[in-house]
C-alpha cells in the first residue's frame, strides 16, 4: 500500500531562508513548492546523477531517461473502467503496459510501493516485488526512481489485500525523468503559485483539471448552440491598423514588413460586420482580445471572447440567443442548469432571466427620477452627493457609473439591463420607441457583467456622425474613444441588413458556471 511520503520536508529555519532574498525567482518559486532553494538544488543536482546513468547503462530502445516509445497498451482510466470492482486479493490473469506520473513512493525490503497518476488524476498503484522483477530491477527502481517520475509499468491487473488496485509489475522503464520535485502533496499552492506554475497546478489540484475540463465543456456546447442556429464560426485579424470595435485601450505593436503601427484587437466587431455585409448572416467569432487596461478579479488583458451577429435579428432575439447559450453550456459541464461552485454553493441558471431598465431601475435605487433628458449639471450633483467621480463628464458616463454605483451589486441572479445611454454606445441603433437611448443590454450574473447585446447600428450615414463625435471625446482625453475607420464605413456604405449582435467574454461566463475568479478560469494567465 502506498503512502504520501514526499522528498525532505522543510524546516520553518529553510524556508525563511529561501524567502529572505526576495530577488531570487528560484527562491521564491522553492518556498511555494514546498522546499528551499537549497534543497531544490541538491535534489536537482542527484537526479542530473541518475538522469546520466538511466542514458549510460539502459539504451535498449524502451529504455535511458527520455525514452521516445514504449510498449503502451492502455490507460490507467481504462484499466480502474473495466477493473474498478475488484475485491480485495484478487487476480485477473490480465497483463497490462500503462505509465503515468509517480506521485507516491514507498520503498521496503523486498515490496516497493509506487501510485502512479494519469493527466486525468486518475490514479493506480504499482508494486515492483523482489520476486516478480529480480534482484537486480528492484535495486534499479530503489536507486532511479523518484518523485515525480513518469513511469512505465508492465504487469498483471490485481487488487491488493486492502483492496487497492495496483499492477504487479513484471517489468518498468523510465518514461521521463523529472530533474525537479514535485510540491509537497500535502501543502495547498498559493494562489500566486498556481497562476505562475500551472503545470504543477494540474498535476497537484483535482480543481484545476476539473476547471480545464469544464471549459472544454462548455467552449464546445458553445459551438453546437451556434449550429444548432445555423451561425458559421470564422476568424477574423488580430492585428489590425485601427483599432475598433469597443471603448478600450489598446496594445500598439511596429510591423517591420509594412512600416507602420499595429494593434492587437480589442474586438473582434468591425470585420464580423464585414462578414454580414458579404452575406454571412449568421457569423459568429471565438477568440482572444487584447485590452490594455488594470487587472482585477473581473479583468485581465489578455481575455477570450465570442462575438456573434444575425441578420436580421435585433437584441431581444440575440437575449434568447444568449440564454440558450449559457443555459446549455452550464448543462453541459455540470448536467444542470443549477451549477455547483468551486466553494459548494448552488447558483441556479435556469429559467427565464429578468430584463430591467436601466434609467428606470436607476432612478428607483436613487430615490431621482433619471431619464434620457436629465441635465448634466444633475447627474453632477448626484454624483458628487455619492462622492462618485467620473472621468469624462458626458450624460451617458455619469448614468452608466451612476447606476452600477447605485444598482449593480444588487444584481445577482442573471439580469439583463437595458437600454442604454446613447453617447456611450456609437456603434449601436438608436431605440425604435425611447429617445436618447439605444437598444442595448449588458448581462449581469452575480453582479458582474458577462456579455453585452445590440441591435447594430447599420445606417452607414449616423455612424460617420458617431465616429466624428468619438474622435472630438479622444481629442479631449478619453483614451478609449473610438477612431474613425474608413474601410468599416465603406462596407457599411455597401449595405448591412438589420442585425442584432452580442459578445460575451468565455472567462466571464466560466467563473458563472465555476464560481472562480478570473485567473482560475484561464489556464494560463498574464501575471507580472
Amino acid at each position: 500500500m502506498s503512502d504520501d511520503r514526499h522528498d525532505a520536508p522543510r524546516t520553518p529555519a529553510q524556508a525563511d531562508a529561501a524567502a529572505s532574498d526576495p530577488s531570487s525567482a528560484a527562491a521564491t518559486a522553492a518556498v511555494d513548492n514546498g522546499f528551499t532553494a537549497d534543497e531544490v538544488s541538491e535534489q536537482k543536482a542527484v537526479r542530473l546523477q541518475k538522469r546520466e546513468r538511466l542514458i549510460r547503462e539502459r539504451t535498449d530502445a524502451a529504455g535511458g531517461a527520455y525514452p521516445v516509445q514504449l510498449p503502451i497498451t492502455t490507460t490507467i482510466p481504462a484499466v480502474r473502467a473495466e477493473f474498478g470492482h475488484l475485491e480485495a486479493d484478487a487476480t485477473t490473469g490480465v497483463t497490462v503496459g500503462l505509465a503515468g506520473r509517480l506521485v507516491h513512493l514507498r520503498n521496503t525490503g523486498k515490496l516497493c510501493f509506487a501510485s502512479l497518476q494519469s493527466g486525468d488524476g486518475s490514479r493506480i498503484q504499482a508494486m515492483v516485488s523482489l520476486a516478480n522483477v529480480g534482484e537486480e530491477s528492484l535495486a534499479a527502481w530503489k536507486e532511479l526512481v523518484d518523485l515525480g517520475d513518469h513511469v512505465f509499468v508492465t504487469g498483471e491487473v490485481i487488487s491488493s489485500r486492502r483492496g487497492e488496485l495496483s499492477i504487479m509489475v513484471s517489468d518498468w522503464a523510465i518514461a521521463s525523468k523529472a530533474l525537479l520535485p514535485l510540491p509537497n502533496l500535502h501543502n495547498e499552492l498559493s494562489e500566486e503559485s498556481r497562476v505562475r506554475s500551472r503545470y504543477l497546478d494540474l498535476i497537484v489540484r483535482d480543481q484545476a483539471r476539473q476547471t480545464v475540463r469544464a471549459r472544454a465543456k462548455a467552449v464546445a456546447s458553445l459551438r453546437a448552440t451556434f449550429d444548432a442556429h445555423d451561425f458559421l464560426e470564422v476568424e477574423t485579424p488580430m492585428l489590425q491598423t485601427i483599432h475598433g470595435g469597443a471603448a478600450a485601450r489598446p496594445f500598439s505593436t511596429h510591423s517591420n514588413a509594412f512600416d507602420t503601427e499595429l494593434f492587437l484587437r480589442i474586438a473582434p466587431e468591425l470585420f464580423l460586420k464585414r462578414a454580414v455585409v458579404g452575406g454571412i448572416d449568421r457569423v459568429f467569432e471565438i477568440n482572444r482580445n487584447f485590452r490594455n487596461e488594470g487587472a482585477d478579479s473581473t479583468h485581465s488583458p489578455e481575455f477570450a471572447m465570442l462575438e456573434a451577429y444575425q441578420a436580421y435579428g435585433d437584441y431581444n432575439q440575440i437575449a434568447d440567443l444568449t440564454q440558450e447559450l449559457i443555459q446549455n453550456a452550464a448543462h453541459a459541464v455540470s448536467g444542470s442548469h443549477v451549477v455547483t461552485w468551486a466553494d459548494g454553493t448552488e447558483f441556479d441558471l435556469g429559467g427565464e432571466w429578468d430584463r430591467l431598465s436601466m434609467y428606470e431601475s436607476l432612478s428607483e435605487a436613487s430615490g431621482r427620477t433619471i431619464t434620457p433628458q436629465t441635465p448634466l449639471d444633475e447627474l453632477k450633483a448626484l454624483a458628487d452627493e455619492v462622492e462618485l467621480e467620473v472621468g469624462v463628464p458626458t450624460h451617458g458616463k455619469y448614468v452608466e457609473e451612476l447606476w452600477e454605483h447605485f444598482v449593480k451589486g444588487s444584481l445577482e441572479r442573471p439580469t439583463f439591463v437595458m437600454d442604454f445611454p446613447l453617447d456611450t454606445s456609437p456603434l449601436v441603433r438608436e431605440h425604435r420607441s425611447i429617445p436618447g437611448v439605444v437598444e442595448k443590454w449588458d448581462l449581469y450574473i452575480r453582479g458582474f457583467e458577462l456579455a453585452t447585446g445590440y441591435s447594430e447600428l447599420v445606417d452607414p450615414v449616423i455612424q460617420r456622425e458617431r465616429f466624428v463625435e468619438q474622435a472630438k471625446l479622444g481629442a479631449k482625453g478619453d483614451v478609449e474613444a473610438m477612431r474613425l475607420d474608413e474601410e468599416f464605413l465603406r462596407a457599411l456604405e455597401h449595405g448591412m441588413p438589420p442585425s442584432g449582435g452580442m459578445g460575451m467574454g468565455i472567462d466571464r461566463l466560466m467563473m458563472a458556471i465555476t464560481g472562480l475568479g478570473i485567473r482560475e478560469t484561464i489556464l494560463f494567465p498574464l501575471v507580472k
